[in-house]
């Protein structure tokens, strides 16, 4: 089975679904999930994982987003944006860059948004979108969602082209709604391409068919992240070889046994997290530190049980 995380380019007209299926066929191997939907105009960055990797999908799904995203003030669609049905639209003549600037930059922080109609979130077992198809609107409850940034990148108006730094759950095109509200015009989003999802970027990305060349030749790995590479940016220990048993099954342990640390090491922090290896460098999974406790806990198991044992 084939173990870790590509950086796929989700193409326009592709859902993430679509993604998956045809990587399916591709890799020849049917454990694989996407780490959250991108809308079928939206393109860029969408992390796949594959074999034990799919464990991670939760988490990357939890990561920061950056998008770049084109908003068309004046117009106002069901869909909330440019393939909906047009519900207003209104002049935005004398709209100016400065009345635009100090509208868009008051939504950088935490603000309450509700979910549209058209999504993928679930109420009563059945999908949003699909009752907005009914013609049926719910009410949703609007959730807290946090903008990290947005970046002007050209004002030719009635379109702004922006750049959104944002945390998960954040609906871009209910951004480009709720800033057109504000600002008394309406507004819809035109398109969209996500540029990062955590630590993967656009310009690391690649096409289904580009991934499908690397298969064929036999150097998929030149291209496939590994599990624990996901968490590069955490701390290593490696337990002591009498015992890796613990991290094998999931206990907690102690400073002593992990292996020496190199002399003036950071004692570890309240809560930090770690990649827990055994001698052998197998990746066994993530722990986070208790100070009160003197002691690693597990928080995710990556090891595979059944592996482990054809190596032992």
């Amino acid at each position: 089975m084939i173990n870790g995380i590509l950086n796929i380019y989700k193409e326009k007209g592709y859902t993430s679904h679509d993604v998956v299926a045809r990587l399916r066929g591709i890799v020849g191997q049917k454990k694989i999930g996407h780490t959250g939907t991108l809308d079928p105009d939206a393109e860029g960055v969408l992390p796949v994982c594959l074999g034990r990797a799919t464990k991670v999908c939760d988490l990357l799904t939890d990561k920061d987003k950056t998008y770049e995203a084109v908003l068309l003030l004046g117009k106002t669609t069901d869909t909330q944006d440019i393939t909906g049905t047009v519900l207003d639209e209104r002049s935005v003549e004398g709209v100016t860059e400065e009345d635009a600037l100090e509208c868009i930059r008051s939504y950088i922080g935490e603000y309450d948004q509700t979910p549209p109609m058209y999504s993928a979130l679930k109420v009563g077992g059945k999908k949003l979108y699909e009752l907005a198809r009914e013609g049926k609107t719910v009410e949703r409850k609007s959730r807290r969602v946090i903008i990290h940034d947005i970046r002007i990148k050209e004002i030719c108006f009635p379109r702004i082209r922006m750049e959104v730094e944002c945390s998960k759950g954040t609906y871009i095109r209910t951004l480009c709604h709720d800033i057109g509200v504000s600002f008394g015009t309406g507004g819809c989003m035109e398109s969209l391409l996500r540029t990062r999802v955590g630590r993967f970027n656009l310009e690391d990305s690649l096409r289904l068919s580009e991934v499908e060349e690397r298969t064929q030749s036999g150097r998929l790995s030149e291209i496939l992240l590994t599990l624990d590479g996901v968490f590069s940016d955490l701390g290593q220990i490696v337990l002591k070889d009498r015992y890796a048993f613990l991290g094998y099954n999931g206990n907690p342990f102690l400073s002593k046994h992990v292996k020496t640390q190199k002399e003036g090491s950071d004692a570890p922090r309240d809560a930090e997290r770690f990649r827990v290896y055994d001698v052998q460098g197998r990746f066994i999974g993530v722990y986070k530190y208790e100070k009160k406790l003197g002691q690693f806990r597990l928080e995710k198991m990556f090891l595979d049980q059944d592996e482990l044992r054809r190596q032992s």
